[in-house]
């Protein structure tokens, strides 16, 4: 019976896999009772997300909101010509 994870590469598997469809492994080659491969470095519930952005990026925010008034006026301009090709 295959772990819930691949123990080699850290991969989901399904409950009646054979190998891991990722890397590969089976019991023979990486998952066996006495295959260790230590957990993915992935967060969890306690992440923060803010602070990890401000100490990544610092004070800048990383997704600038909104739209900048050069892309409205784009896309009004689009429109006008448009509508202008439409009914001429």
């Amino acid at each position: 019976m295959s772990p819930p994870i691949c123990l080699n590469c850290g991969a989901v598997l399904p409950s009646d896999a054979k190998a891991c469809p990722e890397c590969g492994a089976d019991d023979e080659t990486g998952w066996s009772e006495e295959a260790y491969a230590p957990q993915p470095d992935l967060p969890d519930d306690e992440f923060d997300y803010e602070k990890y952005a401000k100490q990544e990026f610092g004070s800048k925010d990383p997704v600038p909101h909104g739209i900048s008034v050069f892309w409205w006026i784009v896309g009004i301009l689009i429109v006008a010509a448009l509508l202008y090709l439409w009914f001429r």
